[in-house]
């Protein structure tokens, strides 16, 4: 059974069992619980394990791809030694949310596993909690293991969430693969090799309060979870998961690109099934829209790519490594995972440039690296060193600590953090009274008591509401709940609105309106007069024009994300998005900076669809519809079943949840203020829309006009007029160079005639820097001057120094002025011929003089 059989195998049983099959989330969770990615199967249902959404069904499938690169869950340091660690990994699970539980799941296990995948069931083995004799009594009584091959263990046996929340026991499944692989004695005590683990069935039954008491969950659930490598690994009998059909690819593309075969020497093997891991890791997070950098994700990113370059680069291949391996990942995944074939040349683009950019610093690392290996005193690599290795060569101290470790030497990791903080220190002040000091419990009292709010802002902007629950803050303001509102919570990259709520009794003034868990609306209020009380009626009204301007910008965002597109390339993906009533933010994906000319024909084409005016539809459908629509998915949001596609035009279909004008034509004119930099791989640019707009071009042709009048022109003959002004400026310039050193030869004859042995050195006040140049090179230039050195108290304060030697007299311009310039607390001037100098105490000029002179050797 290969890779493509084993998905469809496993879906398929399930979904024959009342299970809907869910697609695979991306790498970016968004959960606020998340960690930096998805390695596991369950992290798209959190939500609901959670309560604090409703499934959309009972019973789900699915074939997750998963990342564990941080965390507890991070396998790296295993990578390429062990039979079955991976960074990336496909994860089979079937869920059941409130529905079926260990009665039903474990017996379906057994028979997906003996009978539909046809693993040796006289080989498996199981552990169960040692509290759980429920789980134990299926096993035995039901399916039939015998009871020596069921064992109890304690904590790795119990899944937790975290500290509090969900948890329960879990049962996990092993295969022996025989004495060859290690001792006997099961999982409990037998070797770690020979009883693999491949499937964990997590029952979540239990909460686990603050005082670590354990109370009954209201339902409860069935989580499971097994990499599909390791049931490949066992299914075909194979030593390890990279010997499978879907690792092996990828191990040949990695022998492929550096000409080294899999089982010549043991660092060559390690660093062949690195490249091959890696390939797939940084091929799907770039896909899914992680970009190197030196934060967070990107960080781990880059992190991934350095590390597989670095072993291409011990195993003495010199050319680009990364894009033969994202094509094999591509050729190899692509059916499984489409999203890779669309981005293919964007995400090898993105990884060879990164590519690039290192190999360079590593020549250059490594050398000074060697050297300091070289010269470690007690086998311990300074942190110092490390960091000047991270913070100017780009090497992440792991690299630093591998190749160390390679060498028998050990980093100073505190050296290292003590150096990194120093570089970092900065002051985070904390939050107060925001919504991370909000009683998380409450919220979820009011989801669990009142469900959602029910968003009535598409269709109107004030709404007759219930008070739901007024809640007070530390900063003076309340947080209001309705259990309808016209007001959208801030999502999407679309601020939350603003209005006022009012009852019998008070009014308040609504700031902000976010969610305080999904789908509950949270407005953030200043009482202006009475108070609110829960239960009362409420009229919520939203401000309707500052709405109106949001609308505009957030449609407008939609035609400048196509535009983009159209302009620059289907690479371009959204990063980030600010919808606000005054302006429109937008972060994408690009590899370079946007021409002048780009962006002229990318608002042309904006604005061009504005003035076709045509309808705009935002309407709700499935997520299967949408994406047979064509459309496209914004970064960041997360989408259930059920999804809102807009329609802006005759081109632009987006999933979006925001607000929008009804016709194109209500956006008005679209302009692009500014386009910039974000970082690696990344643009950002601000527009305007509408009045904004109309307010822009306003104001620059009044500053157009009032410039005009000032040239004396017509408005169109600006660019003229300045460029009269300019070379009359120049002529003025010239002409005051001209007559600053006529001034500077009459006063040089006189200077002249004062010098001692050729050499002139004198103070002039009240000159000012330009000019006591001048001067100084006029009097060098006269008959039998040698040196001259001329100081003084310029109109603007401080010293000038200047000093001016002659050609061949062997004197140096700058040594002559540098004990000076000490002396009036300044510095400068290291040329031969002309040094300038400046300080900042006059009243220490004649002093410095005095030095000057002496030189110059007549002091």
């Amino acid at each position: 059974m290969d890779a493509k059989e084993l998905r469809r195998a496993f879906t398929s049983f399930f979904e024959q069992r009342g299970h809907t099959a869910v697609e695979s989330a991306g790498l970016i969770p968004h959960h606020r619980t998340a960690p930096m990615f998805t390695n596991s199967g369950m992290m798209q249902f959190v939500p609901y394990f959670l309560g604090e959404e409703p499934a959309p069904w009972p019973r789900a499938v699915s074939v997750q791809k998963c990342v564990r690169l941080s965390g507890k869950h991070n396998d790296i340091a295993e990578l390429g030694r062990t039979r079955r660690h991976l960074t990336f990994f496909e994860m089979l699970g079937n869920f059941s949310f409130g529905d079926y539980f260990k009665a039903e799941a474990i017996p379906w296990a057994w028979e997906l596993v003996t009978e539909v995948t046809g693993m040796d069931g006289d080989r498996i083995w199981v552990t169960v909690h040692e509290s759980d004799d429920e789980a134990e009594a299926i096993w035995h009584d039901v399916v039939g293991v015998p009871m020596e091959r069921i064992q109890r263990l304690g904590k790795d046996n119990f899944w937790e969430m975290g500290e509090t929340g969900p948890c329960g026991p879990c049962s996990e499944i092993h295969f022996d693969c025989g004495p060859e692989w290690g001792e006997p004695g099961g999982p409990a005590h037998g070797g770690g090799d020979r009883y693999v683990e491949f499937w964990n069935l997590v029952f979540t039954q239990y909460f686990r309060q603050p005082d670590g008491t354990l109370s009954d969950l209201p339902t409860r659930n069935v989580d499971t979870g097994g990499g599909l490598e390791r049931w490949l690994m066992l299914l075909q009998n194979l030593p390890t998961a990279f010997d499978t059909d879907v690792m092996r690819a990828m191990v040949e593309a990695a022998e492929a690109t550096t000409g080294r075969r899999l089982g010549s020497d043991d660092h060559v093997d390690v660093a062949l099934r690195i490249l091959a891991d890696h390939a797939r890791t940084m091929t799907f997070l770039v896909a899914d829209g992680v970009f190197p950098s030196n934060e967070d994700r990107g960080y781990v990113l880059r992190r991934i790519i350095r590390r597989a370059v670095r072993h291409a680069f011990l195993l003495g291949v010199d050319k680009l490594v990364t894009p033969e391996l994202v094509d094999a990942t591509v050729t190899v995944m692509g059916d499984a995972y489409p999203e890779l074939v669309a981005g293919r040349d964007f995400v090898v683009g993105v990884i060879g440039r990164e590519e690039e950019r290192f190999r360079q610093t590593l020549r250059a690392g490594s050398a000074i690296l060697d050297e300091e290996l070289a010269a470690a005193i007690d086998g311990r690599l300074s942190g110092a060193v490390a960091f000047k290795l991270h913070d100017t060569f780009g090497f992440p101290l792991e690299v630093t600590q591998e190749i160390a470790a390679e060498r028998g030497a050990e980093v100073d990791v505190a050296g290292f953090d003590a150096a990194m903080a120093e570089q970092r220190a900065r002051g985070k002040g904390s939050r107060k009274g925001g919504a991370a000091d909000a009683p998380l419990e409450a919220y979820r009292e009011l989801l669990e008591q009142f469900s959602t709010t029910d968003f009535t802002g598409r269709e109107e902007n004030e709404t007759k509401a219930r008070v739901l629950a007024v809640l007070g803050r530390d900063d003076g303001l309340v947080e209001i709940f309705l259990d309808r509102t016209p007001f959208y919570a801030e999502s999407g990259g679309q601020v939350g609105d603003t209005g006022t709520i009012t009852t019998e009794t008070g009014t308040a003034e609504v700031l902000d309106t976010t969610y305080a868990l999904p789908g509950l609306h949270r407005h953030v209020a200043r009482p202006t007069s009475g108070e609110l009380r829960p239960g009362q009626e409420a009229v919520a009204a939203i401000d309707a024009e500052r709405r109106t301007a949001i609308r505009r910008n957030h449609t407008g965002t939609h035609l400048l994300h196509w535009a983009l597109r159209e302009v620059l390339g289907d690479h371009v993906k959204q990063q980030g998005s600010l919808v606000a009533p005054d302006y429109l933010r937008f972060d994408f994906t690009h590899y370079a900076a946007v021409t002048p000319e780009e962006l002229a024909t990318i608002e042309d084409l904006a604005n061009a669809e504005v003035l076709l005016n045509d309808r705009v539809r935002h309407y709700e459908t499935t997520k299967a519809q949408a994406a047979e629509a064509g459309a496209i998915a914004f970064f960041g949001d997360k989408y259930g079943e059920i999804v809102r596609v807009l329609e802006a035009g005759r081109h632009s279909v987006e999933l979006c949840g925001g607000t929008h004008v009804s016709a194109l034509g209500d956006i008005g004119p679209i302009t692009i203020t500014s386009e910039s930099s974000i970082g690696a791989n990344q643009r950002r640019i601000f527009a305007l829309t509408g009045t904004g707009a109309l307010a822009r071009a306003r104001q620059e042709h009044e500053v157009l006009v009032r410039t005009a009048g000032m040239l004396a022109v017509p408005p169109e003959h600006v660019p003229d007029g300045v460029e009269r002004l300019r070379e009359e400026l120049k002529e003025a310039r010239d002409q005051l160079k001209a007559a600053r050193r006529e001034a500077a030869g009459s006063g040089a004859a006189k200077l002249a005639s004062e010098a001692v042995d050729g050499v002139v050195v004198a103070r002039r006040d009240g000159v000012g820097r330009d000019e006591l140049k001048d001067l100084a090179v006029a009097v060098r230039d006269q008959p039998e001057v040698r040196a001259v050195v001329l100081g003084g108290a310029p109109p603007g304060g401080g010293v000038a120094l200047v000093a001016a030697v002659a050609p061949g007299t062997g004197l140096v311009a700058s040594e002559l002025i540098t004990t000076a310039a000490r002396t009036v607390g300044g510095g400068g001037g290291r040329a031969a011929d002309l040094a300038i100098a400046g300080g900042r105490h006059p009243e220490h000029l004649d002093v410095a003089l005095d030095q000057a002179r002496a030189a110059a050797g007549i002091g």
